[in-house]
């Protein structure tokens, strides 16, 4: 399968230009949206969602990934395998921390396209090879082997909040096992305590729990803790 990881929207016609050229290039592969709505222009952001969200997939599947800031100029686009999944699109960091954890990995710098329009490399350079590779498993000639693009001075857990989904639940990016049950919480002033899920607590109650992706997620249990704690993609918080 195809799965799309990019900060689009569904509003306007980007995600929907994506979809029918992988259609019409790999015929019968399914595509799922994964996020259209990642932050935009984010690419620290997206980068730490990335290996939570796409490590239960199969081997073999592609990941077509595209927060892409500096579209036309000269940022390189990249081809990553990690651990036997494919991961196509442009890399000025966006697959950092899914090459710093994965076990298995071999990357490729693209070619600078020669034919392609300078505002949608997704459409016109990232998607074909996307299909390519889920229509034939590999790309063929072009590509060059190339260390992982490193980004050192990120760290290993990132303490700010990296998507908001449709709920006002605020996803971080801290791995919820670097953290412990005990830890308290802290953003904006309030101090939230760790619960397993949104029964355990009252409605109304902001809490910190782990997430489905193994992530840290800050929530209110029948409620939006964006708009309850005053929080966004960015705003910086403490576990202690």
């Amino acid at each position: 399968m195809i799965i799309l990881f990019t900060d689009f929207g569904l509003e306007g016609p980007y995600t929907g230009q994506v979809q029918a050229l992988l259609y019409q290039q790999a015929p019968g592969v399914p595509v799922v949206n994964l996020f259209s709505d990642l932050a935009p222009f984010d690419i620290q952001a997206a980068a730490y969602l990335l290996p939570a969200y796409t490590s239960g997939f199969p081997p073999g599947s592609v990941f077509l990934c595209v927060v892409d800031p500096g579209v036309g100029g000269a940022r390189p686009g990249g081809v990553v395998r990690a651990d036997g999944r494919w991961y196509v699109g442009p890399d000025e960091g966006l697959f950092a921390m899914l090459t710093r954890r994965a076990r298995h990995v071999e990357c490729w710098e693209l070619p600078h396209p020669r034919k392609a329009s300078r505002s949608f490399h997704g459409r016109d350079v990232f998607a074909p090879l996307a299909a390519r590779l889920a229509r034939d498993g590999g790309f063929g000639a072009g590509p060059v082997a190339t260390p992982p693009r490193a980004r050192p001075e990120w760290p290993d857990e990132l303490y700010r909040v990296v998507y908001v989904d449709r709920y006002g639940n605020a996803i971080t990016g801290v791995r919820a096992g670097a953290a412990g049950d005990a830890a308290t919480l802290t953003v904006n002033g309030h101090a939230l305590p760790h619960a397993g899920t949104f029964a355990d607590v009252g409605a109304g109650t902001a809490f910190w729990y782990e997430n489905a992706s193994g992530l840290v997620e800050i929530a209110v249990n029948r409620g939006r803790a964006d708009q309850l704690l005053g929080i966004a993609v960015g705003t910086p918080f403490g576990l202690d």
